[in-house]
C-alpha cells in the first residue's frame, strides 16, 4: 500500500466520506421497525453500491483504484450494515458513526497489510 502523505490522506478522505454517506443512506432507507437481518442486508448492499459509485466518480482517478477500492468498499459494507442493523437516532449521528467506521476500517486494512506481507518485502521494494 502507498505510504506517501497524499495517498494516505486520500485513503482517509475516501473511507470517512464513504462511511458517512453509506451510514446516511442506510439510516434513511431502513426504518427502526425493520427486521435486523433485513436491515443489515439492505444497508450492506446500499453501502457497497455507494462505495463503488464514489470510487469510480471521484477516488479511483485521484488515488489509484486498487489502493482505494479495498478499504472503501469494506467501509461502505460495514457502515451500511451497522446503520441498517441498528439505525441511529439522528442522521448526523449516522454520519459520524459511518465516518468513524471508515477510519477504523482503514487502520485495520493497513494493519492487515503489514501482517500479511512477508517480512522484508517493503525493504525489497524500496518503500522504506
Amino acid at each position: 500500500m502507498e505510504r506517501r502523505p497524499y495517498f494516505l490522506l486520500g485513503d482517509l478522505a475516501a473511507c470517512a466520506l464513504t462511511g458517512a454517506l453509506a451510514a446516511l443512506a442506510a439510516a434513511a432507507v431502513v426504518g427502526s421497525g425493520w427486521n435486523m437481518l433485513l436491515g443489515m442486508l439492505v444497508g450492506m448492499v446500499l453501502g457497497m453500491a455507494l462505495a463503488l459509485v464514489l470510487g469510480f466518480a471521484v477516488f479511483f482517478a485521484l488515488f489509484g483504484a486498487m489502493e482505494v477500492m479495498i478499504p472503501s468498499m469494506l467501509t461502505g459494507m460495514v457502515a451500511g450494515m451497522a446503520a441498517g442493523m441498528m439505525p441511529p437516532a439522528t442522521l448526523s449521528g449516522a454520519a459520524a458513526a459511518g465516518a468513524a467506521i471508515g477510519v477504523i476500517v482503514l487502520v485495520l486494512t493497513y494493519l492487515a497489510n503489514v501482517w500479511i506481507q512477508p517480512q522484508g518485502a517493503h525493504e525489497a521494494r524500496g518503500d522504506e
